[in-house]
This record gives C-alpha cells, sequence and structure tokens, in this order.
C-alpha cells in the first residue's frame, strides 16, 4: 500500500502541490488526472524518488521516500511521460541494460526477460532495434523496461499518450492484466480511456486533490442537476413559464422558438423524477411533444467543472 502524507512540493514561489494525502490498496488501479499544471508529474517523481519533496512523505509499507529512497525505488516500475529509450538498441539489449542496473543477471535476467516479453507482448520484436518498432511496441518495451525487475507498484504517466485507438486498446488490455497482480498508478489526458481501464479516479487540480472515487461515484456526487430537453409544436411561451407553477420540481431553464417548434431545457434535482407530470401537462395544453431527452454529467463534465480554472498550463 502507498500513502501519501501531506506532500507538498514547490518550485521558488510556485507551489507545484500543496499539502495532498491519499491512499493506494494493493491490486487497484487508479487513475491520476488533472489539467496541464495541476502537479501530475511532480506527484508521480517524488513518489518515484526523482524529486524531493518540499514537506510531507510518501510511505510505502513500513518505509518513507525521504529515508528509504532506494528501497522504495526496488518495489517500484515507471514508466515517465516521455519514454527514455535508446533507438540504436535491440529490445533485448535495452531490456539488458535496465536489468543490469538493477543487478540482475545471468539466469535471473534471462527469466525476467522471459516474462516480460510475454506479458507485453513482445515477442515479434525482441531482436529488433527499438527505432525500427512502432509507436504502440516502444510503449511496450518502456513498460517492459519498467517491469524487469517485478516491481509490485506500477506507475505510468501517459502511457497512450501518441497512440492510435487499436494500440490505446492494446495498452489497456496490457494495464488491466498487469493490475490484477500489482498496484497500478496511472495518469492520462485520455478521459475516456481512464474511465476504461482504471477502478479509482483522483483528481488534482493547482496542487490540491479536488476528487477521489470511482467514475459512478464522481458523476452521482456531482449530479446535483439534471437537464430535461423538450422539442414542442404548438406552444405558447407564457404557457411554458407557467409549468413551474404546476410542477414546482421543475426550472425552465432556457426556451428558444423559432416558426415551427420551441426548445426548451428544463432542470430538477437528481433525487426527482417529473418526465410524467411535463408529459401529462404537455398533454393537457395540447402541445405535440417530438423530443424528451435527458442530459447527465459525464467525466468529462467533471473534469471540466473540476478544472476549468487551470487550463492551457504548462504541466508540473
Amino acid at each position: 500500500m502507498i500513502r501519501i502524507d501531506n506532500l507538498s512540493k514547490n518550485y521558488g514561489s510556485v507551489e507545484a502541490v500543496k499539502s495532498i494525502s491519499f491512499s493506494l490498496g494493493d491490486g487497484e488501479i487508479v487513475g491520476f488526472l488533472g489539467a496541464n499544471g495541476a502537479g501530475k508529474s511532480t506527484t508521480l517523481k517524488i513518489m518515484t524518488g526523482y524529486l524531493t519533496p518540499t514537506s510531507g512523505n510518501v510511505y510505502v509499507g513500513d518505509k518513507n521516500i525521504i529515508d528509504d529512497c532506494l528501497e522504495i525505488q526496488k518495489s517500484v516500475g515507471y514508466l515517465p511521460e516521455l519514454n527514455p529509450l535508446y533507438s540504436e538498441m535491440k529490445v533485448h539489449e535495452y531490456l539488458k541494460f535496465h536489468a543490469a542496473i538493477r543487478g540482475i543477471e545471468g539466469t535471473d535476467f534471462t527469466y525476467a526477460l522471459k516474462k516480460v516479453v510475454a506479458d507485453c507482448s513482445l515477442q515479434g520484436v525482441v531482436h529488433r532495434t527499438v527505432g525500427n518498432c512502432s509507436k504502440g511496441y516502444k510503449q511496450r518495451i518502456g513498460l517492459a523496461a519498467a517491469m524487469i525487475h517485478d516491481p509490485k507498484i506500477l506507475i505510468l504517466d501517459e502511457p497512450v499518450t501518441g497512440l492510435d485507438p487499436n494500440q490505446i486498446v492494446e495498452i489497456r488490455g496490457l494495464i488491466k492484466k498487469l493490475g490484477k497482480e500489482k498496484l497500478v498508478l496511472m495518469s492520462s489526458h485520455i478521459l475516456q480511456e481512464i474511465q476504461a481501464t482504471v477502478d479509482r479516479i483522483i483528481i488534482i487540480d493547482q496542487g490540491s486533490i479536488v476528487a477521489d472515487g470511482t467514475s459512478e461515484e464522481l458523476i452521482s456526487d456531482s449530479q446535483s442537476m439534471i437537464q430535461l430537453h423538450l422539442d414542442i409544436l404548438n406552444a405558447e411561451e407564457n404557457d411554458i413559464q407557467d409549468m413551474k407553477a404546476v410542477i414546482p420540481a421543475i426550472n425552465v431553464k432556457t426556451v428558444k422558438k423559432s416558426e415551427d417548434n420551441v426548445k426548451v431545457t428544463l432542470e430538477y434535482q437528481h433525487t426527482s423524477d417529473p418526465r410524467k407530470e411535463v408529459f401529462n401537462y404537455a398533454v393537457d395544453k395540447g402541445w405535440v411533444l417530438t423530443e424528451m431527452s435527458l442530459s447527465r454529467k459525464n467525466l468529462e463534465d467533471i473534469f471540466r467543472n473540476l478544472t476549468g480554472k487551470n487550463s492551457g498550463e504548462t504541466d508540473a
């Protein structure tokens, strides 16, 4: 298990991470989301020992990142956003290089290589030059290098950036497979991919944690209001505005009238469902109701609402 305890990181006068705390359990796949400049990469670099926190600490079991950095790094595999590959090396040479850094040699390396090649489906490129591999295979090679020492924890910074849809599906399947054996923390700007891959989502904005839960929980928590869209023929605007007096649960948000119809947006609390009353009201008024559709928030809406103030900056 990993525990982040009041973690802060300042770059001069800039507070990149502001006293954040959260825990990650074994066997979880967790998505770490944030707009550019939110503090995602800074947090991941501190968790992997590449940066020293200004204050606070990261605990892995009974060890902490300040006093036991090298010990923690033995149990962590890290794939940074900029995949650090040596394009002139053969794939097996590159993996051997990473293994040697960690003291894995001889028969131990032979076993480790066989395992990561199988796990990352690199059988077809293991003797190919890294620079001649596709972007999808390069991501797999980076993952294999991060896994060569069989870590209990995998931290992946933007693992699907630049991949085509087929490659994204392949990496998603691999991450899900790895999540059955390891704790996986991954950041991504592709919200649909996060939603399809992870068990839990943590959102950081301007250095602070602003949400933590499953995608269903985050959407449910934000569903204070639901919008109901109507397309109506034969409606008078006064009757539309009077609907609130008859159906107290709704608010009339917008009314857009054209020559042939009126488009109406109603809002109501997610704890109520006034659609039957709205339909009956339309019948009583002699309206022709050609559309009644709900608009519910999705993960992208939640992300934009929580992080909209910080978009467009350089990532920290």
